[in-house]
């Protein structure tokens, strides 16, 4: 078997899971193909079937493959529906934009989980949790404000000087392993009171564009909950649909093939 060598910065699993989506994309393992055993990705990896269990997990939770025991991993049938908007962090955002980003934190501090938050990162009344606020720039420009929570249990994990150049997606999971399943987002229209009027330079009563996102890792745990407050003026978000066939029910639907942000310079 050809073996493939990993690169390193980036999680064994994640590099993994992503070589048999692509393979899967690509039709090298069509629906209900059976992939690799555990053993032969191992082997073909040099990693530990530990390190494959979780890639084949990652995939699983996504619904790309499904495993029966005893037998083995099989790619699923319905897996076009899943994976079609790339999950991506601020940085990344920039750089596809061709802007340097940066970030300035303006807290991070212990608190007590809001509890309007309490379910949705799913810990107790009273808990704390860790509040991280920050000035996203770009090109050293202000283009966004957030807040983040997280669980202690992942919060004690950052750093607050490691968060001016980083994200917490690349802390989590380069240098913990801690993989980013999915997240759920909810958009809205806000206007800017005087503390987010002076952090993003607008008027106060400006429109800002606000997008709450609750993310996840492994089984369903909850990671994080943000609420990012961008600037009207440099930001809009792009839909790319894409018609498809008609499936068995004789509908057709119009899959969200792309849904990424356009920054303005």
């Amino acid at each position: 078997m050809l073996k493939i060598m990993l690169k390193d910065g980036i999680p064994r699993h994640t590099q993994i899971s992503q070589w048999l989506r692509t393979e899967i994309e690509n039709g090298v393992y069509k629906p209900d193909d059976k992939l690799p055993s555990e053993n032969e990705l191992a082997s073909k990896f040099s990693v530990s079937r530990v390190t494959v269990r979780r890639a084949l997990q990652s995939l699983e939770s996504e619904s790309i493959i499904y495993r029966c025991q005893g037998l083995g991993s099989f790619v699923s049938e319905d897996r076009a529906a899943h994976h079609l908007i790339k999950l991506t962090d601020f940085n990344e955002d920039m750089s596809n934009a061709g802007l340097t980003p940066s970030s300035v934190v303006r807290k991070f501090q212990t608190v007590t989980v809001p509890s309007w938050l309490e379910e949705l990162l799913q810990v107790e009344e009273s808990t704390k949790v860790l509040q991280v606020d920050r000035l996203r720039l770009g090109d050293n420009e202000p283009i966004a404000y957030d807040t983040t929570w997280l669980p202690i249990r992942y919060g004690q994990l950052l750093n607050e000087k490691e968060l001016s150049d980083n994200t917490i997606y690349d802390i989590l999971e380069k240098q913990y392993e801690i993989p980013i399943q999915k997240g759920s987002y909810r958009m809205s229209a806000v206007v800017a009171n005087e503390h987010l009027s002076k952090e993003l330079h607008v008027e106060i009563g400006c429109p800002l564009f606000l997008i709450d996102r609750l993310t996840f890792t492994i089984g369903g745990k909850a990671l994080y909950y943000q609420k990012r407050y961008y600037r009207n003026d440099r930001v809009i978000y792009e839909m790319t649909l894409e018609r498809s066939k008609e499936d068995k029910t004789g509908i057709q639907d119009l899959p969200l093939k792309e849904f990424s942000p356009v920054f303005k310079k």
